[in-house]
């Protein structure tokens, strides 16, 4: 076995250009880790077939063993070849890919992605991102990548590069800087193995959008915390350091006020998702601000009720997570 570059002390960020996608391409084969920006958030990258590389992925963020990865790859022909395609999943596909949607398929007899990678299940979750350079890096590395979100396990999503380097710096082997991210929300995850769609996350493809192309959306009967179905079901998760309250009406002075629309008066530091109270504006700033106020002298952070409708869904998702007791 190829033995992996080690990681450097204080890992490089480079911008993306053909030079240094093609350099982030040869350490990832070679068993390395690179972060790099999809059209959601930044995703850490290892190759997916590569069972020792995927578990020091596990090991850099910290992350559990039993929660399964998604696999990037840069076509819908490519997400085919290792996830058998129903006629639900050609439907998805041919409506949201490339796009910030991942469906969990069964895997291909000869899918060559690590038992370790999905969590020892018998199902895949692939996506195929929108962003060109993040598909010309996949095409480049000519293998399934295996990507969560590039910070350490638990933590807020990264939708720039230096949110990355600030929580796995010296434990990754780079970081391709593509910019801000445009979604700022992690894909909406679909099982697509039967005739309807069922939700296993919400995200940056809407319900509404989904349920307009397929008919009615189910949603899991109940949760398995130990052995999830795909990446973002366990109830603790995308947490910041500080407790986190929902729902505020009043705010008090020891408190961090996340706003939406008129921010309430009476908070230590505020921070605003959209003064203008727009969902897409609110689920591209989410991550960044919950980052900023969890750096603030506060007890903890108040946030202010986001409509449960379109992004909605899926901001309250990861407000929820970032609540929940840990």
């Amino acid at each position: 076995m190829t033995t992996p570059p080690p990681f450097p002390d204080s890992t490089p960020i480079l911008p993306i250009n053909g030079r240094n996608l093609a350099y982030a391409a040869h350490l990832l084969r070679a068993g390395g880790l690179v972060a790099f920006p999809t059209e959601t958030v930044y995703g850490l990258g290892c190759d997916a077939t590569n069972g020792a590389a995927v578990a020091r992925l596990y090991a850099a963020k910290g992350r559990p063993h039993f929660n399964p990865l998604i696999s990037h790859v840069p076509t819908v022909e490519a997400a085919f070849r290792i996830g058998k395609p129903t006629p639900l999943a050609r439907l998805l596909a041919e409506n949201f890919w490339p796009g910030p949607l991942t469906l969990v398929l069964e895997r291909q007899p000869d899918c060559p992605v690590a038992d370790l990678a999905t969590a020892g299940l018998d199902s895949v979750a692939v996506r195929v991102p929108a962003r060109d350079d993040a598909r010309d890096f996949l095409a480049a590395i000519g293998r399934p990548v295996a990507a969560p979100s590039a910070n350490a396990s638990g933590q807020i999503s990264p939708t720039d590069a230096e949110a990355v380097k600030a929580s796995l710096d010296g434990r990754i082997s780079l970081i391709l800087d593509g910019g801000a991210t445009a979604v700022g929300l992690e894909s909406t995850i679909l099982d697509a193995r039967g005739e309807t769609p069922v939700l296993l996350r919400p995200g940056g493809v809407s319900l509404e959008e989904i349920a307009s192309v397929t008919g009615p959306i189910t949603r899991p009967a109940k949760v398995d915390q130990q052995a999830p179905d795909a990446p973002g079901m366990l109830t603790s998760h995308y947490a910041p350091c500080k407790p986190v309250r929902l729902n505020a009406t009043e705010v008090s002075e020891d408190e961090a006020l996340l706003a939406f629309g008129k921010p309430l008066s009476g908070a230590a530091a505020v921070e605003n998702l959209s003064r203008d109270g727009d969902l897409i504006e609110a689920a591209a700033n989410l991550f960044r601000l919950l980052r900023l106020l969890d750096r603030t002298e506060t007890a903890r952070i108040a946030v202010m009720p986001i409509p449960d409708t379109g992004l909605g869904h899926a901001i309250n998702d990861r407000l929820t997570r970032a609540a929940a007791p840990r």
